[in-house]
């Protein structure tokens, strides 16, 4: 038979590529609508298809483990034993991803007490002895010893998956610098952490591959260990039973009788309507054309699911004329018709316009003539609807233009729909709410086969998509979107359009000096071990602090054992030693510096606004799950805050040329108090209400002390306490936090309920409600869906519980502090006043004063964050002034 003619078996290991997958992909964005994670699978069939498509192979079988116990445990119950248990969110998702693969007709293979890489390793061998070229896809190691001329390994690259290296019996030798048949030798010496099996202390990959060379094979090697010198060879002859344990237990078995060989596992037709069902269930829109072109499979055959498929209109080009008698005509009568808009920018300006009802679309070239024709349209109440509408109403009002009667955003929908899995994009809501694809170029081909939708079809498609998901939308959410999250996005768009001002001055000279610390601590450092290494090495870092130190073993990882801050910091508590303070010092110091920088490359960096010396942020209203905002482009969240490194960095973000101060308000205890009224706890309200210190009032209660007896570390405690309860702080977790015995504090918590039993009582009822409507929901409405709650996962559900408790608290507080947000800005705008606000970080607001108008500045924002909500309790808000945001914050 001629190579040409040779058939191709591809026979891939299941559970190790679809683990991996798991952990390449974000389990947050892979989520179904009843709360079924489906990363790894995602994962899998991805890499699975592009396989598929790339290797055409006439053959083909996936191979699954089907437990932890294998004969290799009978022989050695250690073996894998120190791996931990699968992450919740990976359980259930190898039965859904066979029965995709059944849905495929690709042959599943599974062995009770025979792992994947055996049922592998029989094929393999098998199909090379029948004529077959043999490709191996697995992430196990061990597999690389099947490597000949007949068979070649897909190994994943650390980048995931999606790369796979090609190990032909060469490219082992250049690695290893060994034929294939030695590997399991190798790694018989090396030992294999990920398995449970140790090997020679001190031995690594090229002492066992000169060993292996000079004597010509492990079995004559161990004959002759008393041959070897020096400690490695003390190693040796004390762990010859190791060596010769894992030989055996890491030997492929060559010769399990599974019911079909090569030739039953020809590549058959996919069952179309199967593989539609199962990956409608699983949500995988965008996964099913690539599967049915990898197989050769017409996706539109013709069945059911192409009835729902509608095609837009061919928009119209107007000029401007045209453009004012289409707007005239449906907004003429006194209920005028809704119409969807869609800008394309450049430069951050507009450039072309689409505009659409329900059956017709028309499109124009953005000009002087168009904005006068339109403008007034564009500022009017006639109600828009605008898909991800932020960066239109920023290239609008740079135009001239004021955006008004923007009545629904299909974005903002998505994600107040779903917050822990907002689709991105327009294209994943058409596909999710409407069963469509959206035509969208393919930006991978210079020349794209499928033309994307136009301005006025994207209008089109986002007009139609709104309808649906209003269908969806809960009255309580309808509200939350019209009442507080457009007119957050109006305000929104001015403040970045204003940015803020920032010194680079005091930026750069302050990124200089933490360089000039940073590199100074680092020479200490390399002097306390007596040598140079890579601080931001993980590995480095792991040999210095567990082999050359022999400080106490953190938390394990995948690669090795966790050199992260907060495990660090830790270990310098419980093991303190120079270098761990010198290494923690570096990294705060870098990592301050990675902060500067980012800022300093920030100012002037908007493009529509020049360079005018200040940073112009960009707010994200769908980044986070409870409703609160975050920024980017730089990120203004991650400022560290009550130190004297982030006073400096503050101290860089100054007032504007042409105002004359900052001012800056915040809410004090803002979450406390809301507990204290979702709660109704007398007790708590007695304190808001009074006046009194909230921590002193609580410590007196909870200590049995008058509120001037409270000692500092009564506050510390109570007020930990406090806050805890807010994020589901268990006693483990706050013995942990304050430091003290858990005993001690299940004690504090418990006089504290005793005192307190109604917040006790209303967490405990918030979770119990969330498990029977599946959400929660804030003062004003907002949702927050919790499936996990009802999950038979114990993980998924505590943690669900966890996050249940806090959510409409913090969600409460992000809707308080929109709600002052916009109102402030709407008042400025109402009085005319020059001043306006310029940040919205965590529980604070920047306004920039004009000249004259302090006293009413400081009227509107007291008041209007004063009366954002109605509760049983006093917001309290405090105020500061000052030239810097360093100095107006004290």
């Amino acid at each position: 038979m001629t190579d040409f003619a040779k058939p191709t078996l591809l026979v891939v290991d299941g559970h190790s590529l679809a683990y991996r997958a798991f952990f390449a992909l974000p389990v947050d964005n892979f989520t179904t609508r009843d709360g079924q994670h489906t990363n790894g699978i995602y994962g899998f069939l991805s890499m699975f298809v592009n396989l598929v498509k790339a290797e055409q192979p006439t053959h083909l079988a996936v191979a699954f483990d089907t437990s932890r116990h294998s004969f290799r445990t009978e022989e050695y119950p250690e073996y894998k034993a120190n791996r931990s248990e699968s992450p919740a969110e990976f359980k259930g998702q190898i039965p859904l991803l066979q029965e995709c693969l059944a849905a495929m007709n690709v042959t599943v293979l599974t062995k009770e007490g025979i792992e994947a890489d055996d049922i592998l390793a029989t094929l393999a061998t098998q199909g090379a002895a029948e004529g077959y070229d043999v490709l191996v896809c697995s992430g196990d190691r061990d597999t690389i010893q099947l490597v000949t001329d007949d068979v070649t390994l897909l190994y994943p690259s650390v980048q995931g998956v999606s790369q796979l290296k090609r190990y032909t019996p060469d490219a082992v030798v250049e690695k290893y610098g060994l034929p294939p048949a030695n590997y399991p030798d190798i790694a018989a010496l090396v030992g294999e952490t990920s398995d449970n099996l140790p090997g020679v202390p001190k031995v690594g990959e090229k002492t066992a591959v000169k060993w292996l060379t000079q004597w010509g094979s492990l079995d004559s090697l161990l004959e002759n260990a008393d041959k070897i010198t020096g400690v490695v060879g003390g190693n040796l002859r004390d762990h010859l039973d190791d060596v010769r344990r894992n030989r055996t237990l890491n030997a492929l078995l060559r010769d399990v009788e599974l019911g079909v060989g090569p030739a039953d596992l020809a590549v058959q037709p996919i069952d179309a309507q199967a593989v539609r069902d199962i990956f409608a269930r699983l949500e995988f829109r965008t996964l099913l054309p690539r599967v049915f072109e990898a197989v050769g499979a017409d996706l539109d055959d013709g069945a059911d699911h192409a009835a729902n498929t509608v095609a837009a209109p061919k928009p119209v080009e107007v000029d401007a004329a045209a453009l004012e008698a289409w707007v005239a005509a449906r907004t003429a009568a006194d209920d005028a018709e809704e119409v969807a808009l869609m800008l394309t920018t450049e430069g951050g300006l507009p450039a072309r316009l689409g505009l659409a009802t329900g059956d017709e679309a028309i499109e124009t070239t953005w000009s002087t003539d168009v904005s006068a024709t339109l403008g007034p349209w564009l500022s009017s109440d006639a109600p828009k609807v605008i898909a991800d509408a932020k960066a239109q109403v920023k290239a609008l009002r740079r135009a001239g233009v004021r955006l008004r009667g923007l009545v629904f955003d299909p974005i903002l929908a998505g994600w107040l729909l779903r917050p822990s899995f907002p689709d991105k994009g327009l294209g994943d809501l058409v596909d999710r709410y409407l069963d469509e694809k959206l035509p969208e170029a393919d930006p991978t081909q210079l020349v794209p086969e499928t033309e994307g939708a136009t301005p006025g079809q994207l209008s089109w498609y986002a007009l139609r998509v709104a309808d649906a998901m209003r269908a969806q939308m809960p009255a309580s959410v309808a509200r939350v979107m019209t009442e507080i999250e457009l007119p957050t996005l109006d305000t929104l768009a001015d403040m970045e359009v204003a940015g803020v001002a920032v010194s680079h001055e005091k930026l750069s000279g302050f990124s200089a000096e933490l360089g000039a610390r940073a590199e100074a601590v680092a020479q200490l450092a390399y002097a306390e071990i007596g040598r140079e290494v890579n601080l931001g090495s993980p590995k480095q870092l792991q040999e210095v602090l567990f082999e050359q130190l022999e400080l106490p073993k953190t938390r394990k990882t995948k690669t090795g054992y966790s050199t992260d801050a907060a495990v660090l910091a830790d270990l310098q508590e419980s093991n303190p030693h120079p270098f761990l303070d010198l290494l923690l010092q570096h990294r705060e110091a870098t990592k301050l510096r990675q902060i500067i920088e980012s800022l300093d490359a920030s100012i002037g960096n908007d493009r529509a606004a020049g360079s005018d010396g200040r940073i112009h942020t960009t707010y994200v209203q769908t980044g986070s799950q409870t409703g609160r905002l975050s920024s980017t482009d730089p990120n203004l969240q991650n400022i560290p805050i009550r130190t004297e490194e982030s006073r400096r960095i503050r101290a860089a973000f100054e007032v504007g040329e042409g105002y004359e101060t900052l001012l800056t308000a915040d809410y004090s205890q803002i979450e406390m108090r809301i507990m204290a009224h979702l709660s109704g706890d007398e007790g708590l309200i007695e304190a808001f209400n009074s006046g009194e210190d909230l921590h002193r009032f609580v410590g007196a209660r909870v200590f049995g002390v008058e509120p001037a007896d409270v000692t500092p570390a009564m506050r510390t405690k109570v007020k930990a306490m406090s806050y805890g309860l807010v994020y589901g702080l268990s006693a483990f977790g706050l013995s942990k936090q304050l430091r003290i015995d858990q005993s001690e504090a299940k004690l504090l918590m418990t006089e504290y309920f005793a005192r307190f039993g109604a917040v006790r009582d209303y967490l405990r009822s918030s979770v119990e409600q969330a498990r029977i409507d599946g959400y929660t929901e804030t003062i004003f409405g907002r949702r927050r869906p919790f499936p996990d709650l009802a999950s038979p996962n114990r993980v998924l559900r505590e943690n669900a519980e966890r996050a249940a408790l806090n959510a409409p608290i913090q969600g409460s507080a992000a809707d308080i502090m929109k709600i002052a947000l916009f109102r402030i800005h709407d008042e400025f705008r109402a009085q005319g006043v020059a001043s306006r606000v310029l940040l919205q970080i965590h529980d604070e607001l920047v306004v920039e004063v004009a000249p004259g108008e302090w006293d009413l500045v400081e009227q509107i924002v007291h008041d209007r964050m004063g009366d954002a909500a109605e509760l049983s309790v006093p917001l309290d808000v405090q105020i500061g002034r000052g030239e810097n945001w360093d100095v107006a914050g004290h």
